[in-house]
């Protein structure tokens, strides 16, 4: 049975909302600056340690919160959650190496088109309703991301934008496989993810040949990076937004777009071309009035 909470009580949860959200968004800005200072480590190195780091917390953190197995949960989730997993596999993969070749600017940009492309493959797939507004904002941002290939300033290259969309392609896949699967719970595919990512990234390690142990360095930053920037965050956002409409996530996304960039500026001095400014703000214009234009009356939180 549930019942409406007191007015105080939703604008408490709201806050806490909101800081779980915007502080999950601060933490997965600064996978960039991650990226930059990883000295010499492959994309499948970087994958493998922060998998290892990922995997170990949440699994931690699932048996804690729900007192059971995370590989029973995985199983529960069916073809759905396998699926979902190896499409962030692939996003992850996308994700570092277009970090590794283009500007985190450009590469952190592309990613936000995520939400669009999940809502033309929802459309697609699942026969889910797009609003009007939504679809003008994929048209928008069809015209930024285009303006942002057309970078001829050379802190973008085509190899690393086009894995920077295929990662948000990815993402975008992810999030469909849970809809499809009627999963609203993120952690236990995420965890999966961590587990596939781990045997794919060692095997591809394995047929190239790199070495397992890396430096210090990178193994330290690559590890942090799977605890603290991903799963940490993950567990943040799966906290917080629980008590925020989906019209602020999106806005609160923003964050973590806008952040990314500039972590790498002030601290490594990196810079980005005229077109990915103009075309990244043509980017953020949509994603912000997909957002505002999706709100509607907020309903009362639920308590269980």
């Amino acid at each position: 049975m549930t019942t409406s909470l007191p007015a105080q009580d939703i604008n408490d949860s709201r806050r806490r909302g909101f800081v779980f959200v915007f502080a999950a968004g601060l933490l997965w800005s600064t996978v960039g600056l991650g990226i930059r200072l990883i000295e010499e480590a492959s994309v499948w190195q970087i994958l493998l340690y922060r998998s290892f780091g990922l995997t170990a917390l949440l699994y931690i953190v699932i048996r804690w919160r729900t007192g059971k197995d995370p590989f029973v949960l995985v199983r529960r989730a069916g073809i759905a959650g396998v699926i979902a997993a190896l499409s962030l596999v692939c996003a992850y993969t996308g994700a570092i190496y277009s970090m590794q070749t283009t500007s985190v600017a450009n590469a952190m940009l592309l990613f936000a088109v995520s939400p669009f492309l999940a809502a033309v493959l929802g459309w697609v797939f699942l026969r889910e309703r797009v609003r009007i507004g939504t679809w003008v904002a994929v048209v928008v941002a069809i015209a930024g991301v285009s303006v942002m290939f057309a970078d001829k300033s050379g802190a973008v290259s085509v190899p690393g934008s086009l894995a920077a969309f295929a990662s948000a392609l990815g993402f975008a896949c992810f999030t469909v496989a849970l809809r499809s699967g009627k999963s609203v719970e993120m952690m236990p595919s995420v965890f999966l993810s961590g587990v596939f990512a781990i045997f794919i990234m060692g095997g591809m390690c394995l047929a190239l040949k790199l070495p397992l142990v890396l430096t210090p360095q990178d193994s330290g930053i690559a590890l942090a990076m799977g605890v603290f920037q991903v799963g940490a965050g993950l567990v943040l956002f799966t906290l917080g937004s629980r008590s925020l409409p989906a019209a602020d996530l999106a806005l609160l996304s923003l964050a973590e777009v806008v952040l990314a960039p500039l972590w790498v500026w002030m601290f490594l001095g990196e810079t980005v071309g005229a077109n990915t400014l103009i075309g990244g703000g043509i980017l953020l214009v949509a994603i912000a009035g997909n957002a505002l234009s999706g709100i509607r009356r907020k309903p009362p939180i639920i308590s269980p």
